[in-house]
């Protein structure tokens, strides 16, 4: 096993079938070897492409590459968030003819030591896992939260024809919504009501953002990192929030000419089913006009063939479940662990 000398960390032990990896810090040179590395990763929806080049310009993350023989093999992210205590590992992918061989391990190993020689606080690693969690994993993880995934995907032509004519015309306080339209928040109320109250800790899962998989914590830092990215704040009520929502704006992914959003909700299900309807589609780009007539615009505007959207639900899963008995639901849980001690569930 071989490091980067511009990595300057001690050596890890190496792994007897792993010897002859290297490591280094990846960059916008690196592009098309790990594009080439992840075909058909996450089935064509990939958001690697769009978020690459912005990834190496964060100043709070370190992408580490890991190469055999000279070609990449692997890849992982790691940004540093909760006031430089936690590491949040992200977009961690091994080449097809290199997994099951202890790779990703070694790797994750590697990219945890870099990060806590340059970031000495930080004590956690916290990640969104989709796979089946098992009595080792408990031994080692906390969970955060269990996330219910609804994936819908739609021809672009198609889709805007129906949309147009369930709302031919209608405005933002059109009768024909399920429900009050949600308020869309600006800076000011995201930070009153994320952070100066307590009003979000009983909608948010263990007081806990997750966006786009990705686990904060309620600190000024962690909202300022969010506030920096193409999302939309949506809640039912500013007063008395039971239902939030964060929305990205659209992004190409490497499957032919598709798209694909992220919608992340969080309510009391019991209490919100109806308003939870005004979530789905965002407000996205154009603040005056009903969300439904911007995913028209946003679907002219890219060209798409499809849009996937992913719509993330936190609340009681089993009632959610049960009213969507014909639609198929996957589930991931958030974790995390702590360096140095053994962490409950």
């Amino acid at each position: 096993m071989k490091i980067d000398t511009n990595l300057t960390i001690p050596q890890l032990p190496e792994a007897p079938s792993q010897a002859g990896l290297q490591f280094a810090v990846a960059t916008e040179e690196d592009f098309d070897e790990i594009m080439a590395m992840s075909k058909d990763i996450y089935g064509g929806l990939d958001y690697l492409p769009t978020r690459y080049t912005s990834w190496l310009q964060e100043s709070n993350r370190t992408v580490i590459l890991a190469r055999k023989e000279g070609k990449v093999i692997a890849l992982e992210s790691a940004c540093v968030i909760d006031d430089g205590e936690t590491m949040l590992v992200e977009g961690l992918r091994v080449a097809p003819q290199e997994r099951g061989k202890g790779v990703a391990g070694v790797l994750l190993r590697f990219c945890s030591e870099l990060v806590k020689s340059k970031y000495p606080d930080v004590k956690v690693t916290r990640l969104t896992r989709d796979d089946q969690l098992g009595p080792k994993d408990f031994e080692k993880y906390r969970i955060i939260t269990k996330q219910g995934i609804l994936l819908v995907r739609f021809r672009a032509e198609e889709l805007k024809l129906r949309l147009r004519e369930i709302i031919p015309s209608a405005d933002i306080h059109s009768s024909q919504l399920p429900g009050p339209p949600p308020v869309h928040l600006d800076q000011t109320s995201i930070h009153q009501l994320y952070l100066t109250t307590d009003l979000m800790h009983d909608v948010l899962p263990n007081a806990t953002i997750i966006q786009d998989w990705q686990p904060f914590k309620l600190l000024p830092s962690n909202i300022e990192i969010l506030l920096k990215k193409e999302i939309d704040w949506l809640v039912d009520d500013v007063s008395n929030p039971t239902v939030a929502s964060l929305c990205t704006f659209p992004f190409k992914v490497p499957i032919g000419d598709d798209c694909a959003s992220c919608t992340d909700a969080f309510c009391f299900l019991s209490e919100s089913s109806t308003d939870l309807h005004s979530h789905v589609c965002p407000l996205w780009k154009d603040r005056s006009i009903l969300p439904i007539q911007t995913l028209i615009l946003v679907l002219d505007q890219y060209q798409c063939g499809t849009i996937t959207i992913y719509l993330f639900f936190f609340f009681t899963f089993s009632k959610f479940k049960s009213r969507l008995s014909s639609i198929s639901l996957s589930c991931t849980a958030a974790v995390e662990h702590t360096s140095g001690c053994s962490t409950g569930i």
